[in-house]
């Protein structure tokens, strides 16, 4: 009977060491649904068991589900305490790891180790030191060593050193004086390192090391050759660091030779080379290497299949992935990735059918795809069914609704978020402008001021195009001195933006100043200051500029010839409209497009020659678009030539048949020929379409404090009624 008792148990534990050796393999590869599985199955379970899932879930950020286990747990071990902090940890939940800390029933110098890391990497040092003094007996060479390295990763290199010396003898080693090593490397204080170094009583190869990798960072490769040929014992790691830096440079013929003189080659170091080769865009060179090479891991397909995505060889990517020998998600990511950007996403929903084991870059890059691509339907439903809904997503979700004009759906998700970033706001702040919506524009941009949230480039653009629509000069101008305040005004998708907003309210004096003081242009800022004059009237200074343009050696696009043109027709100057339109194609290589004819309809019209712009259009060799027939109609008007306006008019309506305005302007034509009839007739069209005249609307600033606006037949009401 105890003979069958002790088989039976010997034969329970076999079977749980057995089923955690497969819970732990399913969890270091990040099956983690695969894992709940297993572990739910268990029919008996262990301390190892729940505290290999606890990891698992906080070391894929799943913290919450964690702590859900750690709590049902029967019974608990300091390890499983130790698991629970070190996943808080890693997640940098700071307070959880805190509270949960002081829960601990006991403690050890792991668990002391443990929070003074947290507390360091979360920058709060004081509390990092006042638990290592409080807890003396638990102090161990770790814990010295972690406080050291906190000062250290924090630039406290003098609180770092102070601790160092007050260490015992007889527990400092190399480990405590890299520590401080590191803490200058990686902060790029590389003349305080070289002096920290010297003074080093206990060097060893990771010492040297430190100081290749710093200097590599610093871009000071002739003294991290010169540290790395000094090196007294070069290892392994010192060959890697060396041709790392040579690698992540694009310095591949130096990383080649320096890889073909290796005593010894390791996995990183192929995996080196073929990275550096795949961010040269070198995929030949990194495809010839992978076929060399006499092991591969994951990491080594992923880059080589990033390699081919990179360079849009997608069809060989997914050769590369359909022949790795085991399944991972990294991998597929990539190939997922190459997919969504080539907008190939049925083949991309493809791939993620397939993918068992989700993470949030692969949702990410999935529901990415769907929003960009204009299939919001296909996004929702996959945001929904996503189990965790991270920061960058519901960034992606809030700009997909907003450029798909769906700003209640935008703001329903905007609404929900518990913390936002700048991104978070600009994603609705750059909706509402894209929308129409410009006073809601600036309205949230000072709603993110009062958050708390200090605008980029992208905030600031969005803001001054709409002081630009609106038009505010006086809010334009404030958001200019909180430009120059935050010290943005160098930023060229700013200074564009301010171009375009001085322009537009008017002030083009005021556009050329910002212009002249941009430390930098592009072909934007050329078309905005010539798009600039246009508007303004100053048809001769607009085609000035588009010399100037011209000789600083930058190429006309469709929208430099638009402001062009725009401006010989509100400058009247029909002979250099017609030479312009002409040399488009003809020297610039620029197709006209319907704006182009549009404006020369303009052109021509403006100065009587109607017939010939009909010809014009008749003429076109790409469809009339309703700008076209509008800019026909309008002169139809202007000159009294009904019967084009006539024909005009009918093509309009095919293109906008619930347009008012379009009836409107015809109307107008007939009323000022006296053709008092087929004005009624007009009118009576647009009742049966139930379409009546809109009321314009101006916007105006009130007292130079607020923007107010007013239809017409409105009284306008000042501040004081």
């Amino acid at each position: 009977m105890a003979a069958s008792i002790l088989k039976t148990a010997g034969h329970r534990q076999t079977l749980i060491f057995s089923q955690n050796l497969k819970l732990t393999h399913l969890a270091r590869c990040g099956r983690i649904d695969q894992a709940i599985k297993l572990f739910e199955s268990m029919p008996a379970r262990n301390a190892v068991s729940w505290n290999c899932m606890i990891s698992a879930f906080a070391k894929n950020g799943r913290v919450t589900e964690a702590r859900r286990l750690f709590d049902r747990m029967p019974s608990k071990n300091l390890i499983s305490w130790n698991t629970m902090i070190a996943g808080y940890s890693h997640n940098d939940c700071l307070l959880e790891s805190s509270q949960l800390f002081d829960e601990m029933p006991t403690r050890d110098s792991f668990s002391l180790t443990l929070m003074i890391s947290c507390y360091s990497r979360n920058g709060e040092l004081e509390r990092a030191r006042d638990l290592f003094n409080s807890l003396p007996a638990l102090r161990s060479q770790v814990c010295y060593n972690a406080m050291i390295a906190g000062y250290a990763k924090n630039g406290r290199f003098e609180d770092a050193v102070a601790l160092l010396n007050e260490m015992p003898a007889s527990s400092r080693n190399s480990v405590s004086w890299n520590s401080v090593l590191a803490g200058y490397t990686q902060s790029g204080e590389m003349a305080r390192g070289l002096k920290f170094f010297e003074e080093m009583k206990e060097k060893d190869a990771v010492s040297w090391n430190l100081m290749v990798d710093g200097f590599l960072q610093a871009g000071n490769f002739e003294s991290a050759w010169i540290f790395f040929k000094k090196t007294p014992c070069p290892n392994i790691a010192s060959w890697v660091t060396m041709l790392n830096g040579f690698s992540k440079n694009g310095n591949m013929d130096e990383a080649r030779g320096l890889f073909d003189e290796m005593p010894e080659r390791n996995l990183v170091a192929w995996n080196a080379m073929i990275s550096g080769y795949v961010q040269s865009l070198q995929i030949e060179e990194a495809h010839k290497l992978f076929c060399e090479m006499p092991e591969r891991n994951s990491v080594t397909w992923t880059t080589m299949i990033n390699g081919y995505v990179r360079v849009r060889k997608l069809e060989k990517a997914r050769e590369l992935l359909d022949a790795m020998p085991f399944e991972n998600v990294a991998a597929q990511t990539a190939m997922l990735t190459g997919y969504v950007r080539s907008m190939r996403m049925d083949e991309a929903e493809g791939l993620f059918a397939k993918i068992s084991a989700r993470d949030d870059i692969c949702w990410n890059a999935m529901i990415s795809g769907y929003a960009h691509s204009g299939r919001m339907d296909k996004a929702v439903e996959l945001f929904k069914r996503m189990p965790r809904k991270n920061m960058f997503l519901l960034n992606t979700m809030i700009a997909g609704h907003a450029q798909q004009g769906e700003m209640h759906e935008a703001f329903e998700i905007f609404n929900r978020m518990k913390v936002r970033n700048t991104v978070s706001w600009n994603s609705i702040i750059s909706g509402l402008s894209q929308n129409g919506f410009f006073f809601d524009t600036l309205q949230h941009f000072v709603l993110m001021r009062k958050e708390g949230r200090k605008p980029d480039w992208c905030t600031f653009a969005c803001g001054l195009t709409s002081c630009a629509h609106l038009p505010s000069l006086q809010m334009g101008k404030q958001l200019h001195l909180l430009l120059l305040e935050i010290g943005l005004s160098n930023d060229l998708f700013a200074g564009n933006a301010l171009i375009n907003m001085y322009a537009r309210c008017g002030r083009i004096s005021s556009a050329r100043k910002v212009f002249d003081e941009m430390a930098s242009v592009d072909l934007i800022t050329w078309n905005s200051l010539i798009a600039g004059y246009a508007i303004n009237g100053f048809g001769r200074k607009a085609i000035s500029v588009f010399r100037e343009m011209e000789g600083k050696g930058f190429m006309p696009d469709e929208i430099t010839f638009v402001g062009v043109l725009s401006a010989c027709s509100h400058g009247g100057l029909v002979e250099e409209g017609l030479k312009y339109f002409d040399s488009m194609s003809r020297v610039h290589g620029v197709k006209p497009v319907a704006e182009h004819y549009a404006c020369m309809v303009d052109l021509l019209g403006r100065t009587g020659r109607v017939v010939e712009s009909y010809k014009l259009v008749r003429d076109m060799p790409l469809e009339a678009s309703a700008g076209v027939w509008g800019a026909l109609l309008g002169a139809c008007r202007l000159h009294g030539n009904t019967d084009i306006a006539s024909f005009a008019a009918a093509k309009l309506f095919e293109i906008e048949p619930r347009r008012a305005s379009n009836y409107v302007m015809l109307s107008n034509v007939h009323a000022d020929s006296g053709r008092w009839e087929k004005v009624g007739r007009v009118r009576a069209a647009m009742n049966d379409m139930g379409m009546q005249k809109q009321p314009g609307c101006s916007w105006v600033d009130v007292r130079r404090r607020r923007i107010g606006s007013f239809v017409s037949d409105d009284c306008f009401i000042g501040e004081n009624g």
